[in-house]
């Protein structure tokens, strides 16, 4: 081969390789932009890159190593830490915040801190909700020691679940297990950040599932606990870390201990992911939780309301079935027991509430149900609380005059005893500032009309054109009234 032969081969090969570069780096570009639809199919997209996803069933080898898992999953971790503008931080009135110890009586501005874990490689954070519930600042830590600030995207009370979202790129996150499938007995991983110490990894095994610590609260009763219990070592401060399987798997979020103490003394409860997926899709789509209804007032076989006439010893009983529900709709009556969903067992009503809060409002869902000693199956079809089939959106925030305005939490609407509202949550030159109103005010009244939400605080300030009486409460129970010139 002449030297002019060598130099042109030289050359090709180096065009060849740039267009190959470049047209993987398209390719890859292009991936990264296709928008998606749940975090399910985010980090299916993201993985698909690097794996197979046909990953054997782990088979617990002598000696049992939990390195590999650990080393999966501490990468997506993160420590939380949460300021408050309150004397309190609204913490002391919330019944989980005992069993961490959250909360300053001092009158000072405090400070709370917890875990949560990456779920999508573009910053989606899921935690607890009691970990930044009313939080006025939320900074995130992730295991490189990287700090961000994270805005909330949403909150659920009834599962005290949250998301929040941190400016990031191509972030560690954790794969989502399935929670269905642990078995009682099976090793888990507690992954966490408790006495400020960073990713903090402990084992233990699933003790129990489906479990009611009756710890969460709801107005209309809609919580719920369907925990899996384990002997995992929690402490404050691994409250919204992972709970994770031996393939490095997330199956649930750890959220309460049983403790008499404030710390661990043997049993640890974490929600499933199950339904921590649901939850997030909901937050991250809609910013509120598509609650889905069967329509129906239901105990345990063992509770004293239903009598001893009952000969089964697993299931569900109805006490009472709500007019123009789902259930009503399949033809459930009250005495019935409901044995299985979708052909999934269910013995009690954690379990059952599970089952259904898997489900958006329209879902159609089989529920197999004895009556009479006779087992029969029909399909329901799930509505909402309103008993209709719409998405549920939360209203958008509205600036005037210098404060961005939102609707009250459905939490502190509870919490201080107030039909409606409308919060103070941002704060900038202009009249309510002028007026001496503070961040974080509620407003519940303007002269002498109410004021539920954004849309009535639209409509009641357009008419007036000289000084209005505001009348409200700030979230730590503080009732205060302002005279402003408009």
């Amino acid at each position: 081969m002449g030297k002019r032969q060598f130099i042109i081969g030289i050359i090709f090969a180096s065009l060849l390789g740039g267009v190959i570069a470049l047209g993987g780096y398209q390719i890859f570009a292009e991936k990264e932009a296709i928008p998606y639809e749940s975090f399910e199919e985010r980090q299916s997209v993201v993985l698909s890159r690097f794996e197979d996803g046909n990953a054997p069933k782990v088979v617990v080898p002598e000696g049992l190593n939990f390195v590999n898992a650990a080393k999966i999953v501490t990468p997506g971790v993160v420590h939380i830490k949460s300021e408050y503008e309150g004397s309190e931080g609204y913490a002391s009135r919330n019944p989980i915040y005992d069993y961490f110890g959250f909360g300053n009586p001092n009158g000072r501005k405090s400070r709370a801190s917890g875990s949560g874990v990456i779920i999508s490689d573009d910053g989606y954070i899921v935690t607890n909700n009691h970990v930044i519930e009313n939080a006025s600042e939320v900074q995130v830590t992730l295991n490189s020691n990287q700090k961000y600030q994270a805005k909330v995207v949403g909150t659920d009370p009834t599962t005290d679940l949250a998301l929040i979202k941190i400016k990031g790129k191509d972030l560690p996150f954790v794969k989502f297990g399935n929670s269905d499938e642990l078995e009682i007995g099976e090793w888990v991983l507690a992954v966490g950040n408790p006495f400020d110490l960073t990713s903090t990894v402990t084992a233990g095994i699933v003790s129990a599932k489906g479990r009611n610590i009756n710890i969460l609260r709801d107005e209309n009763h809609r919580q719920i606990e369907s925990f899996i219990q384990t002997d995992a070592v929690v402490n404050p401060g691994n409250s919204g870390g992972a709970l994770v399987d031996l393939n490095g798997q997330l199956v649930g979020i750890n959220t309460a201990i049983a403790s008499p103490t404030g710390s661990y003394t043997g049993y640890s409860f974490a929600v499933p992911v199950s339904l921590v997926k649901k939850v997030m899709n909901d937050l991250r789509e809609f910013g509120e939780v598509q609650r889905a209804m069967l329509g129906v007032s239901i105990a345990d076989l063992d509770d004293p309301r239903i009598g001893e006439d009952v000969d089964e010893l697993k299931g569900v009983y109805i006490i009472g079935i709500t007019p123009g529900s789902g259930a009503e709709d399949a033809g459930l009556e009250a005495g019935d027991i409901i044995v299985r969903v979708n052909d999934e067992r269910v013995g009690s009503v954690p379990e059952l509430q599970e089952k259904v809060a898997q489900n958006r409002p329209g879902a159609k869902v089989d529920i197999t149900y004895k009556r009479n000693g006779r087992e029969k199956t029909v399909t329901a079809t799930l509505k909402n609380i309103e008993g209709t089939f719409a998405v549920v959106r939360r209203a958008e925030p509205v600036e005037i005059e210098g404060a961005i305005f939102e609707d009250v939490s459905s939490r502190d609407k509870a919490r201080l005893d107030i039909n409606g509202g409308v919060q103070i949550t941002d704060l900038n030159v202009g009249k309510w500032e002028e007026a001496g109103v503070n961040k974080g005010f509620i407003i519940t009244n303007i002269d002498k009309e109410r004021v539920n939400n954004v849309k009535d605080l639209k409509e009641v300030l357009k008419g007036k054109n000289d000084y209005i009486t505001v009348l409200g409460v700030y979230p730590d129970g503080t009732k205060d009234y302002y005279s402003i010139k408009w």
